[in-house]
């Protein structure tokens, strides 16, 4: 690689250790994003409030909250489709925030694993 940066670039580039200070500071921006992220809840309802499922941002379920009307042991699928709705659309809704948090982070580059 020529002495300055990279060929190619405008005003001779970057240098490596301006890249690598770049991609240190991403990095720790990125560590204290996904401990903010590990710290949140996210809670969703189904059935019409029914069933309440709060996750963390570790994807780990923390609190179920079943109102007992929904509970009716003659239609044990219908309480086994809410509980499962509920976690589901919590998990959802934390996943969209730590994609929403990383694009921000990466000016909306798809870095597709690289970090």
């Amino acid at each position: 690689m020529a002495k300055g940066g990279f060929r190619g670039m405008p005003g001779g580039g970057m240098n490596q250790s301006a890249m690598l200070k770049q991609a240190q500071k991403m990095q720790q921006e990125m560590l204290r994003m996904q401990q903010e992220q590990e710290a949140k809840t996210f809670t969703a309802k189904a059935g019409g409030g029914m069933v309440a499922a709060t996750v963390n941002g570790k994807h780990e379920l923390v609190s179920m909250e079943i109102n007992p009307e929904a509970v009716d042991p003659e239609d044990v699928e219908m309480l086994q489709d809410m509980v499962i709705a509920a976690v589901n659309e919590a998990m959802r809704a934390a996943d969209a925030e730590a994609a929403n948090n990383m694009s921000r982070l990466t000016g909306g580059l798809n870095l597709g694993g690289l970090f």
